[in-house]
């Protein structure tokens, strides 16, 4: 499509602020996860003396930079409006999200929405595919004991076993309370055909704004942390205490994203900012553990009948711009989720300082040995 003159001054001042603000990504990434990795190893000591002290140390900073990635949306204009139930409620309990799956930006504006839940972030694990093990993050995901997973049928199996293994090694030893899980296993513009071509072999509703969703991870999830009562029903939401120290897992967080005019953001748009500002929705709803089956077959109905209100609510969202009300109430209430201007100069000041710093600590010794 043709240029005009009129025209030429707003995109070249759009070519020029994605560049400056791919610089600044940039700069950005070459202070704050080398940074990172110095300050944990240089806190090794402490891992073995006060392994929880140690873990909690990490986690603030990783939800710090992941602070920095929700910023660049922020400072662009992508911003979030949350509804339904308030997580913040729950912020100090074992949880799984439940999240339906559109596009990278799903992961960010998860990054953006978590940043005031208290040390969710911090204290959270995600379950995400294993290309982003090769990204510029990932070292610091592999670091704070992120799962990374390989799609496939070939794969499958394996990869459900080693999830077993890394939760059984990593969740309670670094003392994680959140899971992030993307139950649909791939993009919705991926996967759409093929689950609506397994929906009219096994006569399952036609689902067009989400895909069914894969049992495989949830229930390994389920199992491996719900803690059991005596007469083994699973315990938690409003159940007693146990005896243990921990509670296990006690909440399902439905958790639904919807983008105006069903167009996602990417995380190229995220970083570079040239689409218009814009407010993306996220739907929480809360489940009692004791009220979600883990038997395989229950499990599975409990599953698709969310993924099926997840089409519902994208189905009014899309035809009213707002998600409907919950039963029993006449109007949906929504609210805008903020981050601190201040606080994020804070931590983006650290961790240029910091980079700053381990670069002249390395410079220092490089020179006293060679």
């Amino acid at each position: 499509m043709a240029v005009t003159l009129e025209e030429a001054p707003s995109l070249g001042w759009i070519l020029v602020k994605a560049l400056m603000r791919f610089a600044f990504m940039v700069a950005n990434n070459v202070f704050a996860i080398p940074s990172y990795i110095c300050y944990v190893i240089i806190l090794q000591p402490l891992r073995m003396l006060d392994s929880k002290r140690f873990w909690y140390i990490e986690g603030i900073m990783y939800k710090w930079l992941l602070g920095m990635v929700a910023s660049w949306g922020w400072y662009a204009g992508y911003t979030v409006m949350e509804w339904g139930d308030d997580i913040k409620a729950i912020s100090n309990d074992e949880a799984v999200m439940l999240v339906n799956h559109q596009a990278t930006g799903d992961v960010c504006t998860l990054m953006m929405c978590l940043q005031d839940k208290g040390l969710v972030v911090a204290q959270m694990m995600w379950l995400m595919d294993h290309i982003f093990k090769y990204t510029n993050f990932g070292i610091v995901s592999l670091i704070h004991g992120d799962f990374f997973i390989r799609q496939g049928k070939s794969h499958r199996d394996q990869q459900l076993l080693l999830l077993k293994r890394h939760l059984e090694n990593n969740y309670r030893s670094r003392d994680r309370k959140w899971i992030v899980l993307f139950p649909e296993g791939g993009f919705l513009r991926k996967r759409r055909e093929t689950s609506q071509a397994f929906a009219k072999k096994n006569n399952l509703p036609f689902l067009t704004h989400v895909t069914l969703p894969r049992i495989g991870a949830t229930k390994i999830i389920l199992n491996a942390l719900v803690a059991r009562q005596e007469n083994g029903s699973p315990a938690g939401g409003d159940a007693k205490k146990l005896d243990s120290k921990s509670k296990g897992l006690q909440w399902i967080i439905d958790t639904t994203i919807a983008y105006p005019k069903a167009e996602p953001i990417d995380i190229q748009t995220w970083i570079l900012g040239y689409r218009k500002p814009r407010v993306t929705h996220v739907h929480y709803r809360i489940f009692p553990i004791k009220d979600v089956p883990l038997e395989t077959d229950d499990l599975s109905d409990w599953l698709y009948q969310r993924f099926i209100e997840k089409e519902h609510l994208l189905s009014h969202f899309y035809e009213t711009g707002a998600f409907p009300p919950p039963k029993g109430h006449k109007e949906a209430v929504s609210r805008e989720m903020t981050l601190s201007t201040m606080w994020i100069f804070l931590i983006q000041c650290f961790a240029f300082l910091s980079g700053y710093m381990w670069y002249s600590i390395i410079q220092y010794f490089y020179h006293c040995l060679f």
